[in-house]
């Protein structure tokens, strides 16, 4: 069989952190890159430049876009589970995203599709670990996960209907370098470094964390792989599960740090419990994480403490810090200025 190398990818959600860590790494190995985020990137003057700021809610923005690559990567969505049980529109604008993307795709005759999902998908279950065939619509815990079902079911549509090949990699808590959001690994360390409590949803709760690199790597093996194992899903975590409270010990002890760790029930919507079976991600693309946590977290300390003059303590009650955000910039490319507040990065 005669694999078609893949050359131009275009990216959505490319100003976030897996978004960002990937066009780094493919512009390193030779790919060329279209890049398109609701905000200009911050970290990668490089990769900004590259960067076409518009809203994918909106099917106009899409239009615009070069046609000519050999593959799209749809990494955009709002990623905060407990942000879309708050506020479920924002469920319905990941769903958005997902079919102007697809619909991009359809009409420009672009074959090859990667969707980012999650491991929401599988639920609060009994079973120890999570392998892909384990989804159930009735373990839909929250408007996140219906957005991600959602958008997986709209790309298995667009496969039987349009002939698109795809792959779907289900993300499970990634963390490391270009993370501002307040999910549990930069919140930890950020209220470490500044003497105030780690607060756990969840004092039972377990999850598979999956450092940023290990993350990207499993991407770039999905595409140079493409055409092999297409039309699949695949588990990209570290295939290790881990209590929140084990890692608040870890930042803790790392940090030197006299916080303590506090205990709160656990948040309507959230999975308390997953550990991904990876056997099959590494047996199609190779994959094989090699951060271990105790290391992913040194390499995430180290990064947090050298860019703190770039992050505040906001006053919003959803989150302790976050990065200054930038305002959306003039469009490089002639799209204009963005037409909404969201349609957030990964």
């Amino acid at each position: 069989m005669e694999i078609f190398v893949i050359k131009r990818v275009l990216i959505t959600g490319s100003s976030g952190m897996i978004g960002t860590r990937l066009s780094e790494r493919l512009l390193s190995e030779g790919y060329e890159i279209i890049c398109v985020d609701k905000r200009v990137n911050t970290w990668n003057e490089q990769v900004n430049k590259l960067t076409i700021i518009g809203d994918l809610r909106c099917g106009d923005t899409l239009k615009k876009l070069d046609k000519h690559v050999d593959m799209v990567i749809n990494l955009a969505a709002n990623a905060r589970v407990y942000n879309l049980v708050l506020e479920p529109d924002l469920a319905r604008e990941n769903i958005d995203i997902a079919f102007n993307t697809l619909e991009f795709c359809r009409v420009n005759g672009i074959s090859r599709y990667i969707f980012a999902s999650s491991r929401e998908v599988y639920g609060n279950t009994a079973e120890a670990f999570h392998g892909e065939a384990d989804v159930r619509i009735r373990g839909c815990e929250s408007t996140y996960t219906a957005s991600k079902m959602a958008g997986e079911a709209m790309v298995h549509a667009y496969k039987r209907c349009y002939g698109l090949s795809f792959l779907i990699l289900r993300f499970s808590n990634v963390y490391g370098m270009y993370d501002v959001s307040d999910r549990v690994v930069p919140r930890f360390i950020m209220n470490a470094l500044e003497g105030g409590d780690l607060e756990i949803y969840g004092k039972e709760k377990v999850l598979d964390f999956t450092y940023i690199d290990d993350t990207v790597d499993g991407i770039i093996e999905a595409i140079r792989r493409f055409d092999v194992v297409k039309s699949d899903v695949l588990n990209i975590a570290r295939g290790q599960g881990v209590s929140l409270a084990k890692l608040g010990e870890i930042i803790l002890n790392q940090l030197a740090s006299s916080s303590r760790l506090t205990f709160s029930a656990s948040r309507t919507g959230e999975v308390c419990s997953f550990t991904a079976d990876i056997s099959r991600a590494r047996e199609l693309l190779g994959f094989c994480p090699e951060v271990a946590l105790e290391e992913g977290v040194r390499r995430a300390v180290a990064w947090y403490r050298e860019h703190l003059g770039r992050m505040k303590s906001p006053s919003s009650p959803r989150a302790k810090w976050a990065i200054k955000e930038a305002a959306p910039a003039e469009d490089l490319r002639g799209i204009g200025r963005v037409a909404g507040p969201r349609n957030a990065s990964r």
